[in-house]
């Protein structure tokens, strides 16, 4: 008589192999939102002048630990250049790579990252143009891959905020 032997159990959370990033969690960092013309502002209303300005940057805690930042400022301003509003809001995610190639840690932190934070930073902006009395901002879809592509010809092709080697970072 043959005997087959027990199936192997199958993989648990423990044997699963890890993603290539982990998001442990993300948070408002710092908002700030200026109404100085208010209300004088709320009752004028004008197309505004507006202009936005999206960075990203890291700051790493150990070999694979990184806390990804995603900075939004918006400024409106009226035909006649006086301020209407100003936003700054900082919107961050503290992130583990896997078991990843080095040449993977950029497009990681500086692509996927952001691109998993932007819709809730961009519903922080929203909500705080509305509550501030002005119609929602909706902010378009960044291109991460073309902001990062940027970064990486201003810092003569090397990542920003990361040096092979050690732990780095952004003050």
């Amino acid at each position: 008589m043959t005997t087959t032997p027990p199936p192997s159990p199958a993989p648990g959370p423990a044997q699963a192999p890890a993603g290539p990033l982990i998001m442990h969690g993300q948070y408002i960092k710092d908002l700030s939102f200026e109404n100085p013309r208010a209300p004088q502002s709320l009752i004028e209303q004008t197309q505004p002048q507006l202009s936005l300005n999206v960075q990203v940057t890291n700051r790493q805690f150990d070999a694979k630990t990184f806390e990804v930042a995603l900075s939004i400022e918006a400024n409106a301003k009226t035909a006649k250049d006086e301020p209407l509003f100003m936003l700054e809001l900082v919107y961050a995610g503290t992130v583990t790579l896997g078991d990843v190639p080095q040449d993977a840690f950029g497009p990681l932190l500086f692509i996927e990252t952001p691109r998993l934070l932007f819709p809730f930073a961009r519903a922080v902006v929203a909500n705080a143009t509305r509550e501030a009395g002005f119609p929602p901002l909706n902010i378009a879809p960044v291109d991460f891959v073309a902001l990062y592509r940027q970064q990486l010809e201003a810092n003569g092709g090397k990542m920003p905020g990361l040096t092979p080697g050690g732990p780095v970072g952004h003050a």
